[in-house]
């Protein structure tokens, strides 16, 4: 049986689904097959947009359909019958997963006050505890106090009691910043669980651009579409004159301006460009008014990033639709996703949670679970990453979430202005980040005499230097090898060598290693293998192989991954001979005279290393044959296609390249990385940089 949190709220609006996140990535990081579950949900043609959101980040295997148990036209309709459906459902789901959130009802449509009687008796029949979260606000907006909201878990725990539910802990969300550790003592005290508060945050409670203009029926104009992701945090009526309308301008505003006003029109889109004044959202041309033909050309001409969209509806309705559209939390986008974990991870003791659920620890490490255990190892020891590509918005919108969770301190290269302008437009919040020209006067400077000195041997002169450093990949490394970061993470716009070639030049090998190489993180669906080297060195001699695979075993052991080195060949043991085969026999006798504690076979066939029945077969009594976790390819065009086979036909996750054997952690991209990507690349040179003593 499936572990069971039941997790549901006192009333609407207490944004339960931040909760639910939170309590989604924890469960992760202890069982490998988390699901998630909906007892209760709407109906009709648009799917449940929380529980979608939740899917795509569970890691058990489950379609939306298998993770609904009925609609409230059923509930309302025979609640007997309803239970015993939902049952019915849950049932045929829990055995995909090792632990289950199920997700209460949203007061939406069953709105009453018998709602979480009813949620209680749900949660009582599926023997699931209760995570019970209560708003921080009142009906009112006003800030509940600690004494209110002591009452209101009173009630709320009585009810779950008398429907034979068990309360498992408290979360007050949205609550009064001032007051979060009165707030979780008093909870705690009432209902005798623990509990914890997290304060409001408007980021989370602001809805998404996009949303507001669908709300008002407007459609784009100008300016870029990636500010439709951006937070509208106000609503300005510019009814009126631009003098009276500049001093009510308010950050992350969306400004409603008749579409005949073209002053107006102009003077906030100037407001909004102009550093003396707050930065906007965006802007809408209400009325139905097309803008003049000179008024968009002077628009167009500006290529201002600020959304401009326009609508027919009259400037009050245009006001009213605004301010009625509803945040969808973490469901509007990866940056809000990653604010509120950030929000659960900060306030919340998920180990206490965990310890209380009494979850077993599992041996199984599926992708997503190693991806957690990337960001909770970097996020236990914070270190010092430098980003050269600042001018790339899937670097600006992994900065944002690297930053909201905590993973790293972040050093961003580029133009100030233009890199948080970008940010802003991206709704990436990067504001503790450090930017830094690469024409920054005194670094430079010191950066080229150190690469002058460095490199004079080879003819360089001071000039040539001083033009080098400014090239970003250059000016990253420089700053890792003189200590102001731990580390550096690039190659979205730049190519493999472009990027580790001042690596080689600068920051140069660690003791004991004589060559660069690479490994892959191969996560498969209930392990992670190593494989290396897949990206740096083509034909590597008997010493190159040998650094190989002890720089991979270290690698791999940095990664809690347990070391079984598989020296590959297409024959095994003393079965073949040639030079490929001579060449890998020879370099695992180097490892073991080099490394004697470290488990390696060589010459070994990759289905004899990593199926135990052929292990067996091929290389009886081998304590690597069949169980090896690092596999070291004889070339790099063995090691590239077969990790890439492995990507594709298997499913397999690759994340890297992850270089090794530098003295300072350098990490390449790929040109086409996602910003989940990113996110792991900086957390694994942050991991790597705890190892080397980084401490920038």
């Amino acid at each position: 049986m499936a572990t069971r949190i039941y997790v549901t709220s006192a009333e609407g609006g207490t944004g339960k689904s931040t909760i639910a996140v939170g309590l989604l990535e924890t469960l992760k990081g202890s069982v490998a097959r988390v699901g998630v579950f909906r007892p209760i949900t709407r109906t009709g043609p648009d799917r449940d947009y929380v529980l979608e959101m939740l899917l795509e980040r569970a890691s058990a295997e489950l379609d939306y359909e298998a993770c609904v148990g009925v609609g409230y036209p059923e509930l309302h309709e025979n609640p007997d019958a309803a239970l015993a459906r939902i049952l019915e459902r849950f049932a045929a789901m829990e055995d995909a997963c090792d632990a289950v959130v199920v997700l209460g009802s949203d007061y939406t449509d069953v709105g009453s006050p018998t709602e979480l009687e009813t949620n209680a008796r749900i949660a009582a029949n599926l023997a699931a505890p209760v995570l019970l979260v209560l708003g921080g606000r009142s009906e009112g907006g006003a800030f509940r106090t600690a004494a209110s909201l002591a009452g209101l878990a009173h009630v709320a725990s009585e009810e779950l009691r008398v429907e034979h539910a068990a309360a498992l802990a408290t979360v007050v969300n949205r609550a009064d910043p001032a007051a979060l550790g009165d707030i979780a003592e008093a909870v705690a005290a009432s209902i005798g669980v623990p509990s914890w508060a997290i304060p409001e945050d408007s980021e989370l409670t602001a809805p998404l651009l996009r949303h507001v203009l669908t709300a008002a029926e407007a459609s784009m104009i100008a300016g870029d579409e990636a500010g439709l992701d951006r937070p509208v945090r106000d609503t300005v009526v510019a009814a009126m004159s631009l003098d009276n309308v500049l001093p009510r301008l308010t950050e992350g505003a969306v400004v409603v301006v008749p579409g005949d006003r073209s002053e107006v029109v102009l003077g906030a889109l100037m407001a909004h460009l102009s550093p003396t004044f707050p930065a906007l959202t965006g802007i809408v041309l209400n009325g139905g008014f097309p803008l003049a033909e000179g008024v968009q050309r002077l628009i167009d001409g500006l290529g201002a990033a600020l959304p401009i969209a326009g609508n027919a509806l009259g400037t009050f309705d245009t006001a009213v639709r605004i301010t009625r559209a509803r945040s969808r939390l973490a469901a509007d986008s990866p940056q809000k996703y990653a604010t509120a974990l950030a929000l659960f991870e900060r306030h919340v003791d998920a180990a206490e949670l965990v310890r209380r659920l009494s979850l077993p620890a599992s041996p199984v490490m599926t992708p997503l679970r190693f991806e957690h255990m990337l960001v909770e190892r970097a996020r236990a020891d914070r270190r010092h990453i430098v980003l050269p590509e600042g001018d790339d918005d899937r670097i600006l919108q992994a900065a944002g979430i690297v930053l909201q969770r905590g993973v790293a301190e972040l050093t961003i290269l580029g133009d100030e202005a233009a890199v948080r302008s970008r940010a802003a437009a991206l709704g990436a919040d990067i504001a503790s980040a450090r930017v830094v020209s690469p024409t920054d006067p005194e670094l430079h400077a010191r950066f080229a005499e150190v690469y002058f000195e460095a490199r004079q041997h080879k003819g360089i002169s001071h000039q040539a230097a001083e033009d080098t450093v400014t090239d970003v990949s250059y000016f990253g490394t420089l700053m890792v090898h003189l200590g102001l970061a731990d580390g550096m993470v690039s190659g979205a716009r730049h190519t493999t060598a472009h990027t580790i070639r001042p690596g080689f030049e600068i920051v140069k090998t660690a003791p004991g290693v004589s060559v660069v190489s690479s490994v892959f993180l191969m996560a498969l669906a209930d392990r992670v293998l190593v494989y290396g080297d897949c990206a740096v060195i083509p034909e590597p001699t008997v010493e190159q192989l040998a650094d190989i695979a002890i720089s991979s075993a270290a690698t791999a052991r940095q990664f809690g991954i347990e070391p079984r080195v598989a020296m590959l060949s297409y024959s095994t043991g003393e079965s073949g001979s040639g030079a490929d085969v001579d060449r890998v026999r020879a370099a695992t006798e180097l490892v073991r005279s080099r490394a004697p504690e470290l488990p390696v076979a060589g010459p070994i066939q990759y289905d004899a290393a990593a199926d135990p029945t052929v292990g067996e077969s091929k290389m009886p009594g081998s304590d690597v044959a069949g169980r090896a976790t690092v596999f070291v390819f004889p070339d790099l065009n063995t090691g590239n296609n077969t990790y890439k086979a492995v990507q594709r036909s298997a499913g397999a996750v690759a994340i890297g390249p992850v270089l090794q054997g530098l003295a300072k952690p350098i990490n390449d991209l790929s040109r086409g990385a996602l910003v989940r990507d990113i996110v792991n690349t900086i957390a694994i040179t942050a991991i790597q940089a705890q190892a080397s003593g980084g401490t920038a």
